[in-house]
């Protein structure tokens, strides 16, 4: 069987698509700095940290592994798109009514949590910047409430742009950083060398980091976003490995440069931060103390353009994928990736239904906290979620469904198994650490 990780030789397309490949061109990158920006949140960020803070350079090499793995679920996701011209929930569809029912109870849940904490992580930064202007959670609504409506009136080629801006603001924010607290460079070289830290529980530590950076239904909604570029067959099947990689590249720098943090700033004095997003707004303190008032208030927007980022991000490919959803049992018809890439499910009924499910329910846990049942199974749905993309992805891309040429090789079959049993072990111990006496 043909390896399919790297530029296949056989450039022949299936029936119904383009056979004409398209050279790889840096000015059709797009998508993967989307996936990057909405899959580099600040509790990515502020997870790093606390690991460099702990760990000093030690686990440098997690951190890089953890992009790597996440490579191959995107590649994986945008190969099942191009190379089917079908969208990934018609494949999960064909695999069984099951595959439904998780999704649908994953996108009930899961966004109405979500909602929430996107809000409250954009607020943070703001409310640092401008602390006498209001409460932090009428700045999580004005943020939703933007989410909202840039989102709703917006086509894919504005919102690529604005988020394009947005990492770019990030890019130059956590690079700053890595720069000011001067890392010390052969340490750094050292901690890409394999090795756990000495300390309890490391080895959970640093699966969690791996499994921490970049993303978890982003990786899902890549192959979205790439329709939705107008990449609709086998023939931008280069453009796509490129701007994949382009994509955790830029993840890579991002979390690598606040471990730099972490270790230089934080490890070195021996100071700990809180987990979470207040994390780093603890981290503006330190570093107002440490530097000034200037690169404190640089970094907050640096914080608030990583957060922001995520929310309208999520407001959109989420909202792709569910749009999706519901026209798989509205039409009972193959999804296809020319009706993302037409637009009409960025104006469908579904699509803004459910940016509204991301909205408005979630504004109420604003003011009265997170109920404790629905965080638990916010919990266990999202570690869930990794094991099954990784599952379902493998299945697809190794059956019938995809045409001979693009089915995976042992490279992207061993990447895959390795992310599934990663995330598996994530889930078990996600699961295994819940109050289930008390949510009982």
């Amino acid at each position: 069987m043909t390896d399919t990780t790297g530029d296949p030789t056989d450039t022949e397309a299936p029936s119904g698509t383009n056979r004409t490949p398209r050279a790889s061109s840096w000015r059709h990158i797009g998508p993967g700095i989307v996936v990057a920006a909405t899959g580099v949140g600040a509790g990515d960020l502020v997870a790093t940290l606390i690991a460099g803070s702990n760990f000093g350079y030690t686990l440098l090499w997690a951190a890089i592994v953890g992009c790597l793995v996440k490579i191959s679920l995107a590649e994986a996701a945008g190969r099942w798109h191009l190379s089917t011209g079908r969208t990934l929930f018609d494949g999960w569809a064909s695999l069984g009514r099951w595959t439904t029912w998780f999704f649908a109870v994953y996108a009930v849940i899961w966004g109405f949590v979500y909602g929430a904490a996107a809000m409250s992580s954009s607020a943070l930064p703001l409310q640092a910047l401008f602390p006498d202007v209001m409460r932090l959670e009428w700045w999580g609504i004005a943020c939703g409430l933007v989410g909202l409506v840039f989102v709703w009136f917006n086509k894919y080629v504005v919102f690529e742009k604005v988020m394009t801006v947005l990492v770019g603001v990030m890019f130059v924010v956590t690079v700053y950083l890595a720069i000011r607290v001067t890392p010390n460079i052969p340490d750094a070289l050292a901690g890409l060398l394999p090795v756990l830290p000495d300390e309890k529980d490391s080895i959970l530590n640093t699966l969690g980091l791996i499994g921490g950076v970049g993303g978890t239904i982003t990786l899902a909604a890549y192959g979205y976003w790439i329709n939705a570029k107008g990449w609709t067959d086998s023939g931008w099947m280069k453009i796509m490995r490129l701007d994949n990689r382009v994509a955790y590249a830029t993840t890579g720098i991002f979390v690598v440069a606040m471990l730099f943090v972490g270790a230089e700033l934080l490890h070195s004095a021996n100071v700990a931060i809180a987990s979470g997003d207040k994390g780093l707004v603890q981290l503006g303190d330190i570093l107002e103390a440490e530097y000034g008032t200037a690169t404190a208030k640089f970094f907050l927007i640096g914080f608030f353009a990583t957060s922001f980022t995520s929310l309208i991000g999520v407001w959109h490919g989420v909202s792709l994928m569910f749009a999706d959803f519901v026209a798989r049992y509205r039409d009972r018809g193959e999804l296809t990736g020319e009706k993302v890439a037409s637009g009409g499910r960025e104006r469908s009924w579904a699509f803004r239904a459910y940016l509204l499910w991301l909205t408005f329910p979630p504004i109420v846990l604003l003011f009265q906290g997170q109920p404790f049942r629905l965080v638990i199974l916010y919990g266990v749905l999202g570690a869930a979620f990794l094991p099954f993309l990784a599952l379902t992805l493998a299945w697809l891309l190794n059956s019938a469904r995809t045409p001979p040429e693009w089915r995976n090789g042992w490279v992207s079959n061993g990447m895959l198994a390795v992310a599934g049993l990663l995330f598996l072990v994530l889930c078990v111990q996600q699961i295994r650490d819940q109050p289930w006496a008390e949510f009982f």
